[in-house]
């Protein structure tokens, strides 16, 4: 009898093996965000009412790079570990990531290092769920779901965008395809950890986007031509982050002192612009963006800063100063395109993270669950231009050409952005 109602509904046992995997994430995982949340709002507090902390940072860099250096250089590529995994999965993501990259995305920000937190969650929630693939005999392909649903868990929890987050994981480690076996999993793994996190009361910042006009063919030539510049501007940070880095690595391979010198110019542009506007994760001015006018370079400086931070070491993630970057250009923007600013601020928000990371589909959801389903055609034009005109460059220099953006680039099909 059994057996027979399985033949008529074969996708069951599919459905609750995973529900139940799935449900085991993202109580960790929801709970790791929640804490690391928590943890980031703390830091903040601490670093703005005692802003002499910046000064530390040379010494916080010496010391977050002698960590990985000494115990982390096994997992010191991380996103790109990850992404590495899903294709290739090799010997077990060591456990020892989770808390590597949290005790150094919290010090980042303490000490004031420009840095986001998208990269903490999603390194957190695959080491966690790593730990999962020996105990319960998962094959290779099922180690790949795995890895895809913990990205998709960290993301949806550390942003409370869960559907946002499901996509992401989907689509982040191939350009151009879907893995839809992982379908599933992926979505129940976001979705529950977002209800965790939020369980956890874990804090969330809320945007609103105040005026969105109706669509017509004025309006969308000028929401094209703002997805160039989002696009351009993509391409630039991702440009910019990969040459940085490798300027760094040569100049200073010892990465406590490359560290401790990405810390010395940090701390002393922070003294000599006498603000802490463009350290930490930027919260205020991405909400202000919305509403006032910013200084037209803000999003200029912004990137500065946080590539300097990242590119010698510093540990936080990539995507929360993008949010920062986008916003602020679309702020900059309004001066004189005529669209409101507060949605020149949304689709800059999601549209320069869709061309740093080659993924318009999660950011076309994260804006309407961020902003509302009113802006939802806008988003999506600024999201699909920035992708294609940012080019075949990204944040995460393993992701690998699943399909192309050009036809006349298939020769780039299976190969990582970094040999690009």
């Amino acid at each position: 009898m059994i057996p027979d109602f399985f033949r008529t509904y074969p996708a069951l046992p599919y459905v609750g093996k995973w529900l139940g995997i799935s449900a085991i994430l993202a109580l960790g995982v929801g709970t790791a965000s929640a804490g690391f949340l928590f943890s980031l709002e703390w830091a903040t507090s601490v670093r703005e009412h005692n802003v002499w902390l910046i000064a530390l940072l040379p010494l916080c860099g010496a010391a977050i790079g002698g960590l990985y250096h000494y115990l982390g250089s096994d997992v010191e590529a991380g996103n790109n570990l990850l992404i590495d995994t899903i294709h290739q999965p090799g010997k077990t993501i060591p456990f020892k990531m989770a808390p590597l990259v949290y005790v150094g995305t919290v010090a980042t920000h303490l000490f004031g290092g420009s840095a986001g937190r998208e990269g903490t969650a999603l390194q957190m929630a695959g080491a966690m769920a790593d730990q999962l693939s020996r105990p319960f005999r998962l094959s290779v392909n099922d180690r790949k779901i795995l890895i895809i649903s913990a990205v998709a868990a960290g993301f949806g929890s550390v942003f409370g965008t869960p559907l946002a987050g499901a996509v992401f994981g989907l689509e982040v480690f191939l350009i151009g395809r879907l893995k839809y076996d992982a379908l599933f999993p992926a979505f129940a793994s976001a979705l529950l950890a977002d209800l965790v996190a939020k369980l956890w009361k874990a804090p969330h910042t809320h945007y609103h986007i105040g005026t969105v006009p109706e669509m017509d063919a004025q309006r969308l030539i000028i929401a094209v031509a703002a997805g160039v510049a989002f696009g351009l501007c993509a391409a630039l940070f991702s440009r910019a982050m990969g040459r940085t880095g490798r300027f760094f690595r040569i100049r200073i391979p010892f990465l406590p002192l490359r560290s401790l010198a990405g810390g010395v110019i940090v701390a002393l542009a922070v003294w000599g612009l006498g603000t802490t506007k463009y350290v930490g994760l930027g919260i205020p001015t991405i909400v202000a963006s919305f509403s006032h006018q910013l200084p037209a370079y803000d999003f200029a400086v912004k990137m500065a800063f946080t590539i300097v931070t990242l590119a010698a070491g510093f540990k936080g993630g990539e995507v929360t100063p993008l949010f920062f970057i986008g916003a602020a250009l679309g702020n900059a923007l309004s001066l004189f395109i005529p669209l409101p600013m507060g949605l020149l601020a949304g689709m800059g928000f999601v549209a320069v993270f869709a061309g740093a990371t080659n993924t318009p589909l999660a950011c076309m959801l994260m804006g309407i669950e961020l902003f509302g389903a009113e802006c939802g055609v806008y988003v999506a034009i600024a999201c699909i231009v920035s992708y294609l005109l940012s080019g075949h460059h990204s944040i995460y220099g393993n992701q690998r050409v699943g399909e192309p953006k050009h036809s006349r680039f298939t020769h780039y099909i299976g190969k990582k952005l970094s040999e690009l």
